[in-house]
């Protein structure tokens, strides 16, 4: 048997542009969403932030990571 698991991926734009920048911003994030998977690609014009889990609020991840002083937008 297998189990149905509803599992999002949601893809932002942002303007972290250091590794240790992402890093903190990483961190921060996965207290609030442990099961979450949590990557950057600092490489792509967009410094794209990729979130992918069961249980995550898009509008909190956005606001997560402006609190940390941080652009942050879904990518349309």
């Amino acid at each position: 048997m297998t189990k149905n698991v509803n599992r999002m991926i949601e893809v932002f734009k942002t303007n972290v542009k250091r590794q240790s920048e992402a890093k903190k911003v990483i961190g921060i994030l996965m207290q609030h969403f442990p099961c979450s998977k949590i990557n950057f690609d600092l490489k792509d014009c967009d410094r794209i932030l990729r979130i992918e889990g069961e249980k995550f609020v898009v509008e909190k991840v956005m606001t997560l990571v402006k609190e940390n002083g941080y652009y942050c937008d879904v990518l349309e």
